[in-house]
């Protein structure tokens, strides 16, 4: 926000930031009980997916910032296994998903480009 940063130029920055958002938008929906549970849950795994890329690219060595971004992807599989649960549950029934679900997938993909590379 102040500081002018590299991981600020990165698509996949801007993405994960999209994907906070929408995991927030979906996340509001839920059953007020899931406070402090898959909600918590599922916004900390995006927020993480989102600050792991900014503190990944930082990094001086290809090694330390590879180990953020697979952090990074971890988060977006954790993301993906809750909303297994939310779907059992019946907590996204009739709710839009369309828009995560794109985003989660260019973040796995992004992500995953960026670790074989090693950029």
């Amino acid at each position: 926000m102040f500081l002018l940063l590299n991981h600020q130029k990165l698509d996949i920055y801007g993405i994960s930031r999209s994907l906070v958002h929408e995991c927030y938008r979906l996340t509001n929906t839920f059953p007020a009980e899931e406070k402090f549970g898959m909600i918590s849950q599922i916004r900390r795994a995006a927020l993480s997916v989102h600050l792991n890329i900014a503190e990944g690219a930082s990094r001086k060595s290809e090694a330390e910032r590879k180990r953020y971004y697979e952090i990074a992807r971890g988060s977006v599989i954790e993301i993906d296994a809750a909303l297994d649960i939310a779907e059992d549950l019946c907590y996204v029934r009739n709710v839009p998903i369309a828009d995560l679900e794109e985003l989660m997938i260019k973040c796995f993909k992004l992500l995953s480009g960026m670790i074989a590379t090693n950029k």
